[in-house]
């Protein structure tokens, strides 16, 4: 052992051994004013220097008796709270064993069934750079994270993508980035209880400590077990729809003086159908689009999957201002099976059938996703603080495809048949290290951090073809791709308030170096530059009731490499999706002018302009009579937009949520069988999403809530929207047992008319399709909640200021 690791090591265990076994203890009895227990009050204690520091905690004993052990010397706050009763708060001054006798509860002035109203209501508040939407304990608060995501205010699902202000998103756990694609992500999310959401947080100009990549995001923050003892759940749905679908799983939570532990396993087994309805123009080579023939396609999509995703969270207390946290996410899908048949009709200009062929394929999939992370954080003077966090990734994904094509005249006698496959694989580590420190400086608050990302990556696909039942490798539709990614970060950042205006100033700087080797087109997309990306929030409340703001933000969009990768992959034999190894990346700049008033309405007006945006458009080759989708830096993307946010309750049992955008988008992009000539793509629409919260039940077991969407027309690359988008989602909530019994229904797109048609049409192009995956669903959900589970319902009945304190434990 290294000479300086002993004697270390001995410094640490003495240290903690400090900190065990101290022998001070607190305790008392708390009664209400008849001298009845009260059992299962939170009896915390908050340094007295600051009162917002949570030091150590416990909970009443049914005999209404607590006691906290293991204090040392000094002045703290005690904080009692319990439903019903006002907080009972008491400066102590421990210098030895403290005994508190009684300690008499207060009644609060509100009745019990007001704040058990406040405790089911979803909150929804505006911070200097994020809106916050707090789902804890509401009727959002079973099911899974997913549906959460999908009920937030401003939040699109389009395609599987998730959308705010007209971007994709970027989806942070606890301020830690998930790199998945929006495939896995879904999967993820699905697997994840919506009992452990906290809040969701939409950052639409994210400040400079987060990564420059990306536009809009949002941070999930997972819920933490704040009193001391054990708690835990078993939660299951049952999906209805064209194919069934089911999830089992459980969470545990345990906390003590120096542990604060979290679990949670869930297993999905699902099927899952699609049907798409697709068509094809293809014109005469040199003609004024004269038609040539038409291509009608019937798509069917089965697939079957099963997966398990483990979610664990330890956090340690290592002394009165240092904590170590680690964290591991797990997602495996050993199974996804997918089974594929295709109908092609061909039709001449004349609209006779000349021909058809069938398509059967069979694609399997096997992944692995691992995230470890751990995390440090100590405080440095009496208000600053320093945290390291270190990230690793472990990310693996085999995809194999067999793909039979028939062809067939128009009477029905077999023409010809092809077949091949295609083995694909893809290994990726992630490595990733970041250090922040915040502190202040005057009335000024300073905020500083570096950050390392490492990505190293192993792909390729080869291409077999097949004829009488003897296959031979393809070299030229195969691959190997070999891509390494370093980022190197640093930011700073300050903010100040004064009197009434609120500032706040950040730069970040990144260098990038970007590595790709291609088997097939040897070196490709090697990259090194250097960006700067400044931030700016400056607020103003001209009164009590009215705030202004303004902010700016510049971000940049990085190919992923999954994009990067020339392989294929195919719908049909001539239909499939084509990496490209000459992607660049894209600068975005957003400027937004908000308002608010009274917390609820949410002014916003802004401009959003991306340069290089990355888009998957496709491109119809009139000649050899294909269809390829590919991975394109269109030329630039921008909107405008008004949004409105109204949040209120109408009635003590009635809350709505709505949000309203009104916006102008426009793109231009390369049109890559037209020789390059320039196309642009726009749209003037709005997006309406109304949620409503509905309290059925004086007890306030009973509960149900109303989701309506709409979305008349939007453009995603090339393609706009054929038909208006709305649709209606039901829910329905009813605890039984004390509330240890929680039971859902819900049904989604109750009118089935989320998916609708989408059109390419401009030059010599003019193609679509018609996706129909499983949107019309009836979802079936419990929960049983076993141990100290009301533990965290407690906190009810602490005020907002007190929730802020506690979110620190």
């Amino acid at each position: 052992m290294n000479k300086l690791a002993f004697p270390l090591l001995y410094s640490l265990v003495m240290l903690l051994s400090m900190q065990v076994f101290s022998q001070n203890t607190v305790n008392g009895n708390i009664i209400d004013k008849d001298k009845n227990p009260v059992a299962f009050a939170n009896v915390i204690l908050l340094h007295a220097k600051d009162s917002t520091t949570v030091y150590k905690g416990t909970v009443s004993e049914e005999n209404g008796e607590f006691i906290i052990e293991d204090v040392i010397d000094g002045k703290y706050l005690l904080q009692i709270s319990f439903v019903g009763y006002e907080d009972y708060l008491k400066k102590i001054n421990i210098g030895g064993n403290q005994d508190l006798d009684n300690i008499t509860l207060q009644e609060s002035e509100n009745d019990l069934d007001e704040v058990v109203v406040n405790a089911q209501r979803p909150k929804i508040s505006r911070k200097v750079d994020r809106l916050v939407f707090n789902v804890e304990n509401t009727t959002l608060s079973t099911g899974n994270t997913f549906d959460i995501l999908k009920r937030t205010p401003g939040v699109i699902v389009s395609q599987g993508n998730l959308l705010v202000k007209n971007r994709p998103a970027t989806v942070y756990i606890n301020d830690r980035k998930v790199y998945l694609s929006s495939q896995e992500l879904q999967q993820l999310l699905e697997g994840f209880s919506a009992g452990n959401v906290k809040t969701v947080e939409v950052i639409t100009n994210p400040p400079a400590k987060y990564d420059a990549e990306g536009g809009v995001i949002l941070n999930i923050t997972t819920s933490k077990n704040i009193s001391i003892g054990y708690k835990g759940s078993i939660n299951a749905s049952n999906t209805i729809a064209v194919v069934p679908k089911y999830n089992l799983g459980t969470s545990q939570y345990y906390k003590n003086n120096w542990l604060n532990f979290y679990a949670s396993y869930n297993y999905n087994q699902r099927d899952d159908y699609k049907n798409d309805d697709s068509y094809i123009e293809f014109f005469k080579p040199n003609s004024n689009n004269d038609v040539d023939s038409q291509w009608i396609t019937d798509f069917e999509r089965n697939t079957e999957s099963s997966s398990h995703s483990l979610n664990t969270i330890m956090d340690f207390t290592l002394s009165e201002t240092s904590s170590l946290g680690i964290s591991a996410n797990l997602l495996f899908t050993p199974k996804k099976d997918s089974d594929i048949k295709g109908l092609t009709e061909i039709y001449s200009a004349t609209n006779t059938l000349d021909s058809l062929f069938t398509t059967n394929s069979k694609l399997k999939n096997d992944t692995e996703n691992v995230l470890l992370s751990a995390t440090y954080n100590t405080k440095l003077g009496e208000n600053g603080t320093l945290s390291a966090v270190a990230n690793y990734i472990d990310y693996s994904d085999d995809m194999n495809q067999d793909i039979r094509t028939d062809y067939f005249l128009s009477d029905g006698n077999l023409l010809n048949q092809n077949t091949f496959a295609t083995e694909g694989y893809q290994f990726s580590d992630i490595y990733t290290g970041q250090i922040d420190i915040t502190t202040p400086l005057g009335s000024t608050s300073f905020e500083t951090g570096v950050k390392y990302s490492g990505l190293r990556n192993e792909s390729g696909q080869d291409f077999f073809s097949r004829n009488n039942g003897i296959s031979s490798f393809n070299s030229a539709l195969s691959d190997d791709l070999s891509y390494d990614e370093d980022i190197y970060a640093g930011y700073a950042s300050i903010s100040k308030d004064w009197e009434k205006w609120g500032m706040k100033l950040g730069l970040r700087g990144e260098y990038t170096n970007v590595q790709g080797d291609s088997r097939t087109f040897g070196t490709v997309n090697t990259q090194n530059y250097f960006e700067l990306f400044p931030t700016f929030y400056l607020t103003y409340a001209a009164a009590e009731d009215h705030s202004f703001g303004l902010n700016y933000s510049r971000r940049i969009s990085r190919p992923s490499f999954q994009s990067l990768n020339t392989y294929r992959y195919f719908i049909n034999e001539k239909s499939f999706q084509d990496g490209n190894p000459d992607l660049m990346p894209s600068i975005s700049n957003k400027i937004s002018l908000n308002y608010n008033y009274k917390n609820t309405w949410f002014f916003d007006l802004y401009w959003d302009r991306a340069e290089n945006p990355i888009a998957l458009i496709p491109f119809q080759d009139n000649v050899n009579r294909n269809l390829r989708a590919v991975n394109l830096n269109m030329n630039y993307e921008q909107q405008f937009s008004f949004d409105i946010t109204y949040y209120s309750y109408l009635k003590d049992w009635w809350m709505i949520s709505t949000y309203a955008s009104f916006f102008y988008m426009e793109n231009e992009f390369p049109a890559l069988e037209s020789g390059g000539e320039l196309v642009k793509n726009d749209v003037l629409s709005t997006y309406i999403q109304a949620y409503n919260s509905f309290t059925l039940s004086k007890d306030h077991s009973f509960s149900a809530e109303v989701i309506g969407t709409y979305l008349p027309a939007f453009i995603a690359g090339s393609y706009k929207y054929d038909d208006p988008q709305y649709g209606l989602t039901v829910g329905l909530k009813k605890t039984f047992f004390d509330s240890r019994l929680t039971a859902t229904i819900n049904l989604e797109d109750a009118f089935n008319s989320m998916n609708i048609p989408l059109k390419s049409e401009y030059l010599n192009q003019n193609n679509g399709f018609f996706a129909k995956p499983e949107s019309r669903m009836l979802k079936f959900g419990v929960i049983y909640k076993f141990g100290n589970f009301k533990l965290n319902d407690n906190s009810r009945a602490i005020d907002a200021e007190e929730s802020e304190r506690l979110d620190k434990v």
